[in-house]
């Protein structure tokens, strides 16, 4: 019995091991790193892995020249853009790339790719391409391992720059961020949550105060046929009668100017008619 109770215990402990050894992360001899920016409201990722220069000669070498490279090592590298951009003032849309490059003694390839599953350029699909770039390397610093690093940060640009061994590759990434940020109130701030919640207390009879706060805050948003004539009636409602005859003249000519229509539209012309005798 003691010895089953010894080779359970071996077991447990044995099976224990197995697990937490499924936990470990091994070091790997490029590392995987990622660096974002904000831009505006426009977020800029990039994911890559992390090679040494280890002593090797890196350009025309390790990297040959005039050849398809993947950008670092182990998977390829990928940007991300949560917004349309501009690079190097070429229009690139919001979505994630693999950036492959040709490097060359005195001028770089930059692709910008929709494939971002490869792992070496002899996988590279040049028809997978949604945009390529020219740009001129630039001596730095050693650079030991290979890093990607944003810089000259506005409100609508930032640099991306490459930097391993003694060499920089940068682009210039642009975003029109008041566009895209008016763009983005306007979905959020839509004109029907607060028309239905006007609409159902003046059907209610409930909170009228409020009620008309909300519809104008509708109308602000998008002024239209059906939360005009709430707004008017509320008006009515809360003795603003000026307001309202004015404010229901008003949906009338929206209404008229429908495509079909509105069901109610005859019954809200009567209306009209009685608040002005």
């Amino acid at each position: 019995m003691s010895k089953l109770i010894h080779l359970s215990v071996v077991l447990i402990f044995i099976l224990s091991l197995s697990a937490l050894g499924q936990q470990i992360r091994t070091p790997r001899p490029s590392p995987d790193a990622t660096v974002t920016q904000i831009v505006g409201v426009t977020e800029v990722k990039i994911d890559y892995s992390s090679p040494g220069v280890k002593g090797r000669q890196i350009w025309g070498e390790l990297v040959p020249y005039d050849e398809v490279w993947r950008t670092g090592a182990n998977e390829v590298t990928s940007i991300t853009f949560s917004d349309a951009v501009k690079i190097n003032g070429n229009e690139l849309p919001a979505g994630t790339y693999g950036i492959h490059t040709i490097p060359g003694e005195s001028e770089w390839e930059i692709i910008f790719s929709k494939d971002t599953e490869i792992n070496s350029g002899s996988n590279y699909d040049v028809a997978k391409d949604a945009l390529r770039i020219k740009v001129k390397p630039e001596e730095h610093h050693l650079m030991e391992r290979m890093t990607f690093m944003f810089t000259d940060v506005t409100d609508n640009s930032v640099n991306a720059n490459l930097i391993w061994d003694k060499l920089k590759v940068s682009f210039k990434i642009e975003t029109n961020t008041n566009e895209i940020f008016l763009s983005n109130a306007r979905k959020e701030l839509s004109w029907s949550p607060t028309f239905q919640a006007a609409q159902y207390c003046l059907t209610a009879n409930i909170n009228l105060e409020e009620a008309l706060s909300w519809i104008e805050a509708s109308c602000l948003v998008n002024e239209v046929y059906w939360n005009t004539r709430v707004k008017a009636q509320l008006q009515y409602k809360l003795g603003m009668k000026d307001e309202a005859i004015s404010t229901m003249e008003k949906a009338i000519d929206l209404g008229s100017k429908m495509e079909s229509a509105p069901f109610d539209y005859d019954n809200m012309k009567k209306m009209f008619a009685e608040w002005k005798m």
